[in-house]
């Protein structure tokens, strides 16, 4: 196949490319979309199946395309935002390839180069809109030990396990639906619970989403954020409701520490887990504050709700804490790690990257003249990644770039 040239290559067939995709077409801007597997392939291979929506149905839409549904408080499935998706693109109509893997991207002192197994791209503007979880990362304790293992981009349901107790390493949003749904399928379930940040699913009757918006705090810039990145501990499962791991523990869940070190299947467990515990409650409570007060500020007429800050006890996991998790005597047979993901632009030959490697930009337009990032969590404000805010971020490049024209 012989090079071939374009004004501006999109790379990434998800949310982001084809909000991209759609604001270019918006300013007649010439360009291409690459998928290296298919539209929307992280919802389809990077989700287990009983996953619901952080957001309610309310909230979700791209650019002039609003969420169908039924129920506006209810939250989606997978298949759902899938569908949904698809629908965007036939809405958008982008000029796409799928199964078009872009292998190294540089630039030869005049455009950028995108290599791919059918031959070279050539490009004016690349907008990388790969999506913000690309890695899934898992520490080193048990990289050798025998026991089950997957990150949580990996897991399906409870079914995929061996029979045994499960292990989830991390109680952010996924490590916590994740761990109900294995308690509620008859699992018995140990969670390591390191720091958290968790919020209220609804307060005064309006959903978190609902305030996050009102209060304009989805709007927040990274300067204004500080140096926390901890994604709030919510889910729309089970209708949606307010977590607390205390719940969980009544339950018969176990909650253990954060894991320090491990040898021959032994788990050696650090301190701090009543202590984690109390931090998740001061950013509920401080929300719940900050609430209270734009009501009062602006004469919002929503009922107030003392009962949300009843604190429950904390369980006896909690009092008399674990300090060594054997994984033999216990019957854990599998390990699920929701710790996280990291970026992985390893096949980006160009230099705008930090030492960590993650790109250097500023709300998506990096130093090099030419090159976007799109679809990043915090890339110019909290909702850069939301599917109600990726829109925003793109009309700005998509306008940066006519004006290169």
């Amino acid at each position: 196949m012989p090079d071939e040239t374009t004004h501006t290559l999109v790379i990434g067939g998800g949310q982001a490319g084809l909000t991209m995709s759609h604001r270019l077409k918006q300013h007649g801007v010439p360009h291409l979309v690459l998928e290296r597997h298919r539209i929307a392939e992280r919802w389809r291979s990077e989700r287990w199946d009983g996953l619901k929506f952080q957001f309610p149905n309310w909230s979700v839409r791209l650019p002039e395309f609003p969420f169908p549904h039924d129920d506006p408080d209810a939250f989606a499935s997978t298949g759902d935002i899938i569908k949904f998706i698809e629908a965007y693109a036939e809405f958008v109509a982008p000029p796409i390839r799928c199964g078009v893997e872009v292998t190294r991207l540089s630039h030869d002192g005049a455009r950028f180069v995108a290599e791919t197994v059918g031959g070279r791209i050539m490009a004016d503007n690349v907008v990388v809109a790969t999506g913000p979880y690309q890695r899934g990362l898992i520490p080193d304790l048990l990289r050798n030990h025998p026991v089950f293992q997957v990150h949580g981009t990996n897991y399906n349901n409870p079914e995929q396990l061996p029979p045994g107790a499960v292990l989830v390493v991390g109680a952010g949003a996924s490590g916590a639906q994740i761990s109900e749904e294995l308690q509620r399928a008859g699992r018995r379930v140990y969670l390591s619970v390191g720091t958290h940040r968790r919020l209220p699913r609804r307060y005064r009757g309006r959903d978190l989403i609902w305030w996050l918006a009102e209060m304009r705090l989805d709007q927040m810039t990274p300067e204004q954020r500080g140096p926390s990145r901890l994604g709030p501990v919510i889910s729309g499962a089970y209708g949606g409701r307010t977590i607390d791991l205390r719940d969980f523990a009544a339950d018969g869940m176990v909650l253990v520490g954060h894991l320090d070190a491990a040898q021959d299947g032994v788990l050696e467990i650090g301190p701090g887990l009543a202590e984690s515990l109390a931090e998740g409650d001061l950013a509920f409570s401080g929300f719940l504050e900050m609430v209270d007060a734009y009501v009062e500020r602006h004469g919002l007429d929503l009922p107030p709700e003392p009962g949300a800050r009843a604190t429950k006890p904390n369980p006896a996991c909690v009092t008399t804490p674990l300090r060594r998790l054997d994984l033999n005597v216990e019957g854990i047979s599998a390990i699920i790690w929701a710790t996280g993901y990291g970026v992985d632009f390893g096949w980006i030959d160009l230099p705008v990257f930090d030492p960590r490697g993650e790109p250097l930009h500023r709300n998506g337009i990096s130093e090099v003249p030419g090159l976007y990032f799109l679809g990043l969590q915090w890339l110019s404000k909290m909702n850069s990644s939301f599917l109600s805010g990726v829109g925003d971020d793109a009309a700005v490049l998509a306008d940066h770039i006519l004006a290169r024209r």
